[in-house]
């Protein structure tokens, strides 16, 4: 296995010769339209004009796929994963395919991380404290989206509530039930190696790092009996729009022969993408089932976790939580609805904070969420 700098450049060549392959397909779908109506007297034409095509996008995109490697193994070896920049840009990439490149030098086992280095539990925590504060990033996302505007949460709750604040990094292009089994482990271990005895386990999740958190409860393990809150900001527990979306428009634009080749594009999206069409939480939701089905299937009920206080966090661009608009669009990528589990989660099972003019990622560090936690978190 290569050095990440190596590893890139093999993924971003590949990923640029399934783009030619591609274009290549929509330009045999065009020009099969046209010699068609053209009648057999074309095919002579045809012939010479699809060896030709043929030969000219194969030679690219196999030069595509060249290039890359050989651009990966030309740069000077560098470690990506620990710099904020080649964090953020990693973190993107394997929220698109991160299923994909487990085994590679790019793949981000779980594990807590501070300033991007892995954090060793509990050598790298000397003045550990016996309240934990475990913070989940969402889709797309690493450790620093938490500090993108500032300081964050963790610090300001650690001043104030004498906790330990503990930052995970996961690859969130991977099956969400795949994230919440690497999270218990991770839980368990920590509880086991933890220099001062567990007094509580707050879990504050992001986006799918609500669903990562609820995920990991349910499979449980000796963390989960001191689990004191599970905190959701902005979290499709009903499922996101956007992966709705995506999944419907891969089946529409499937049906013609010139933009079938978007709708493979957008079959190539992670299992982290496709689970939160439906909030998958679980193996049996998605194990032997056809992920590109139109039809959804049923997700599993998944319980809240007993004895926990359960928060959730929803956001709507809008003042008001009822305007016409904050109802159509949410926080532009969860609507409220789904943020406080309407139909996945019985009413009254947790407490609600709406969050008036603010988008999905303002939540990672808003004046009204950090002050909700340190009121959560007291009690």
């Amino acid at each position: 296995m290569g050095g990440e700098l190596a590893e890139l450049g093999k993924v971003l060549g590949e990923e640029a010769a399934a783009g030619v392959g591609g274009i290549a397909a929509i330009h045999d779908a065009i020009a099969g339209r046209v010699f068609a109506r053209l009648g057999g007297g074309a095919a002579p034409v045809r012939f010479g004009h699809d060896a030709i095509a043929g030969a000219v996008y194969a030679s690219v995109a196999g030069s595509a796929a060249v290039a890359g490697r050989l651009a990966g193994a030309a740069l000077p070896e560098r470690t990506l994963s620990t710099g904020r920049r080649g964090a953020i840009g990693l973190g993107v990439l394997t929220g698109l395919r991160g299923d994909h490149l487990e085994g590679s030098a790019l793949h981000a086992p779980m594990a807590f991380r501070r300033d991007g280095r892995v954090l060793r539990v509990p050598e790298d925590v000397p003045h550990a404290r016996g309240r934990l504060v475990i913070f989940l990033h969402g889709l797309f996302e690493t450790e620093h989206a938490w500090t993108a505007a500032g300081e964050g949460y963790a610090p300001r709750l650690e001043r104030a509530l004498g906790v330990t604040a503990l930052h995970v990094r996961y690859n969130s292009g991977r099956h969400i039930s795949t994230n919440g089994r690497d999270l218990a482990r991770l839980l368990d271990e920590t509880v086991a190696a933890w220099p001062v005895p567990v007094r509580g386990i707050a879990l504050v999740g992001h986006s799918m790092g609500g669903l990562v958190a609820r995920s990991a409860c349910h499979r449980g393990g000796a963390f989960a009996a001191h689990v004191t809150h599970v905190i959701s900001l902005g979290t499709p527990h009903a499922g996101a729009p956007l992966a709705q979306g995506v999944h419907h428009a891969t089946h529409l634009l499937g049906r013609l022969p010139e933009t079938r080749p978007f709708a493979g594009l957008l079959r190539r999206r992670s299992a982290g993408i496709r689970d939160l069409r439906s909030a998958a939480l679980v193996d049996a939701d998605w194990d032997g089932h056809d992920p590109d089905a139109l039809k959804a299937v049923a997700c599993a009920e998944v319980p809240l976790l007993p004895g926990a206080t359960h928060c959730f966090v929803a956001a709507t661009i809008t003042r008001d939580r009822d305007h016409p608009v904050g109802r159509l669009v949410g926080d532009w990528l969860v609507l409220a609805p789904s943020a406080i589990g309407r139909g996945r989660i019985p009413a009254g099972l947790g407490t609600v904070l709406h969050v008036g003019a603010a988008h999905h990622l303002a939540l990672l560090d808003h004046p009204a969420v950090g002050a909700k936690l340190r009121e959560w978190l007291a009690s």
